[in-house]
């Protein structure tokens, strides 16, 4: 109990609250040419080596160790870092980081990433913790936001890392002839050709409501319908459930048509009112193929709470109400395995491959950034951002952050472990939590 003790002490004794806010002004002054602007900040930095004195001459021995922590973290940052330093008795070695609606959220930031949360990284890279930026965007546009974000001598360091377009890639400057994997080499010619299938399809084959209300995103490797509403609308909401059956029956037909021994009935596309209706359903079911339809329904509706909440809301669960994919043949089954098919409410449904996801690529940014055995932070707010979540806590490999407004699955999952929500945009709360925990682990 003796660091919960000292810490209570640092908190109660010392104005940790004046101490952090000299902190942020030194950190975060911007650069002026201007002798009074320098005057305010040498001021500050006096200010800032007393008041840090003071907590290095109370607490022997591990004094600066404290006035770090009370320089960067509030209380309740400061315990929760106790906490987690406690439970897992070993520093964070790695950062793994979605950036939009993590780093970085439109609604409270200006879709920038703030200054603060831009420092804080800077900070853990000065301490040697390798960054890894894990993303669906594609690597020119991560390139141009780091060089400005973090500075050209932090990304051209060695110790950051890219995984791009979800798992498509990793970019690691300053690795010679590893600085580029392109992930997707090592891919399957039979996925490759599904997914070239289903690119082909997915918007000349949409009933019209679909083919009118999304468009098309991703790759070779991940086929996403967004909306052309805004996002979150009631507009968007249903035509992203429309989008979501009408993918899940291309996809049934596709993988049926690469597989042996699947025959599934299939209706002719012709038979398609003139309409072009686009309400989802059996209409799209009908036109794509029901038995084929009726197995990614079951498979993806069994494996996913969301998927089957949107086909039962709709009357489209094969079997009624009970998702079973008992009735899918053996071979799709295992094909689809290696298929992901993911839906968000009012913003995208989207069929991706198992091989090319972010687990795949935060692991091949390990390899050649040299982390053997990580004990990563994890920070992410949707279902890619999950599986890696999911990779880390079943390896005993880190912890995972999400910010409050993320998919319910990842919070349930983020609370169910240590609870790290954090507001919209302030992803600098919980890197301030584990700068604690990785100077508290260290004392004895």
């Amino acid at each position: 109990m003796e660091r919960y003790d000292q810490l209570y002490r640092l908190y109660e004794e010392f104005d940790a609250e004046r101490l952090r806010a000299h902190q942020a002004f030194v950190d975060l002054f911007p650069p002026l040419d201007s002798r009074v602007a320098l005057t305010y900040w040498e001021d500050a930095s006096d200010e800032l080596d007393e008041l840090r004195g003071e907590i290095r001459d109370a607490f022997p021995g591990t004094g600066e160790t404290y006035a770090d922590v009370a320089a960067h973290a509030t209380r309740d940052q400061a315990f929760t870092g106790l906490d987690l330093a406690t439970k897992y008795d070993r520093p964070v070695n790695a950062l793994v980081l979605d950036v939009d609606e993590t780093l970085r959220s439109a609604g409270q930031t200006d879709n920038e990433i703030p200054r603060e949360t831009l420092h804080l990284l800077t900070e853990f890279h000065e301490a040697g913790v390798p960054i890894v930026v894990c993303t669906g965007q594609t690597l020119e546009n991560v390139k141009g936001f780091l060089g400005q974000g973090l500075g050209n001598a932090v990304v051209n360091s060695g110790e950051v890392s890219v995984v791009y377009e979800s798992g498509t890639g990793v970019f690691t400057p300053g690795h010679g002839p590893e600085t580029k994997r392109l992930l997707y080499d090592e891919l399957d010619e039979s996925v490759r050709a599904a997914f070239d299938r289903l690119r082909q399809r997915v918007l000349s084959d949409a009933p019209g409501g679909v083919a009118r209300g999304c468009h098309l995103q991703g790759n070779e490797f991940n086929v996403t319908l967004k909306p052309n509403f805004e996002t979150g609308s009631d507009d968007a909401v249903a035509v992203i459930d429309d989008a979501l059956v009408y993918l899940l029956d291309l996809l049934g037909v596709v993988v049926a048509d690469r597989i042996d021994g699947a025959d599934p009935e299939r209706a002719d596309a012709g038979e398609r009112g003139a309409d072009g209706r686009g309400d989802g359903g059996r209409d799209s079911g009908a036109v794509l193929g029901a038995a084929a339809g009726e197995w990614t329904r079951a498979f993806y509706a069994s494996r996913d709470p969301e998927i089957e909440a949107v086909l039962d809301d709709r009357g489209e669960l094969p079997g009624g109400s009970e998702p079973d994919d008992a009735d899918v043949p053996d071979a799709v089954a295992d094909f689809l395995d290696r298929v992901d098919v993911a839906y968000y409410e009012g913003d995208a449904a989207e069929v991706v491959s198992r091989e090319l996801d972010k687990p795949g690529g935060v692991e091949a940014a390990f390899e050649v950034l040299g982390v053997d055995d990580p004990f990563a932070l994890v920070l992410g707010d949707s279902k890619s951002d999950l599986r890696v979540m999911e990779w880390v806590a079943e390896r005993d490999a880190g912890i995972a952050a999400a910010p409050e407004h993320a998919s319910t699955v990842v919070l349930d999952h983020v609370r169910e472990r240590d609870d790290l929500v954090f507001p919209a945009g302030e992803a600098g709360d919980v890197l301030r939590t584990v700068y604690a925990l990785n100077r508290l682990v260290a004392v004895e």
